[in-house]
């Protein structure tokens, strides 16, 4: 195993190697920590969909209700999702790749062949993912280069069976859990 830092010495003990000067070993190295891939949409001011694919979410609160996501700060799709206040995150199945490789192109119509439907809240759900968090929008810290969004569950689905696209090392990769 590669030894990143150097030994610590006391409160101030500097890394051996700065992750920031490296983003390759830091993509490298957090590229260990298996994902799953949601995409998170909503319908615009246009009665379009609007969305991206997405591999940083997590349950963040059970009281209240709410759920984390990182979204680029570049996301072209990111103001139309946040200007409805109210989206869907799909957690992607493994067969949905196709899916995720629409949802994480730029520009064009990211929904062309996508299936989906709108739910009573507003939000966008891909039709066939594992499961569905609709979601309104709580709070947008910037973080970086990316936004670290809060939003506050208003409905759950999910489907029987199936296992998850997983990003893992930079690629796809399937898990056996069904």
């Amino acid at each position: 195993m590669e030894r990143l830092t150097a030994p610590a010495t006391g409160p101030a003990a500097a890394p051996a190697t700065d992750p920031a000067a490296d983003p390759a070993l830091l993509r490298r190295v957090l590229g260990t920590f298996a994902s799953g891939i949601t995409v998170v949409a909503a319908v615009g001011d246009d009665g379009r969909p609007a969305g991206l694919a997405c591999q940083s979410f997590a349950s963040l609160s059970l009281d209240p209700p709410l759920v984390l996501l990182c979204v680029g700060k570049g996301s072209s799709s990111w103001p139309a999702v946040r200007a409805a206040g109210r989206f869907g995150v799909s957690i992607l199945a493994e067969e949905q790749r196709t899916v995720c490789e629409a949802l994480g192109r730029r520009g064009g119509d990211k929904f062309a062949g996508v299936a989906w439907e709108r739910s009573a809240h507003g939000a966008v759900r891909v039709t066939g993912a594992l499961a569905t968090v609709d979601c309104a929008l709580d709070t947008v810290h910037e973080a970086g280069d990316h936004w670290l969004v809060t939003a506050r569950i208003l409905e759950l689905t999910a489907r029987e069976g199936g296992s998850p696209l997983l990003y893992f090392r930079s690629d796809y990769a399937t898990g056996a859990f069904g």
